[in-house]
């Protein structure tokens, strides 16, 4: 807090004040920067997750594929990118909507909440691809 003095004529003098209202302005500041980036970087492993199941399905839907092709590729991507702990729960599925095929790539990660930290498993995170049918006409 500010101390204020009073001068001979009975005016009151605020020296110091700036510093004092500086360190609190800074202050805020910083936390709304924090707050900011912290938010980059949740939409940057959210959208690096998606990118990275819908390059796996890609992956497993081609012909000369399996789905532990697509699993294996989600894994590193997202390992590169992001580290090790948001890779541990990848698994892929195929499930028939009419005459399609399709592959699903889905992503169990942890939700960054301070800085790359935070509570497991909550993000479901999927990517999906069409089946290469190479006998279709």
């Amino acid at each position: 807090m500010a101390s204020v003095s009073v001068t001979a004529a009975g005016e009151r003098s605020d020296s110091g004040s700036a510093v004092a209202e500086f360190a609190l302005i800074a202050s805020l500041l910083a936390l709304i920067l924090a707050g900011a980036l912290q938010i980059g970087l949740v939409i940057h492993v959210r959208n690096t997750v998606i990118d990275s199941a819908i390059a796996g399905a890609r992956q497993a839907s081609l012909a000369d594929q399996t789905p532990r092709d697509g699993q294996k590729l989600t894994r590193d991507l997202i390992r590169v990118s992001v580290g090790e702990r948001y890779a541990q729960k990848v698994t892929v599925s195929t499930s028939q909507r009419g005459a399609v095929e399709i592959v699903e790539v889905r992503v169990t990660t942890p939700l960054p909440v301070l800085g790359l930290w935070g509570p497991a498993e909550v993000w479901d995170l999927r990517g999906r691809s069409i089946v290469e049918d190479v006998d279709r006409d």
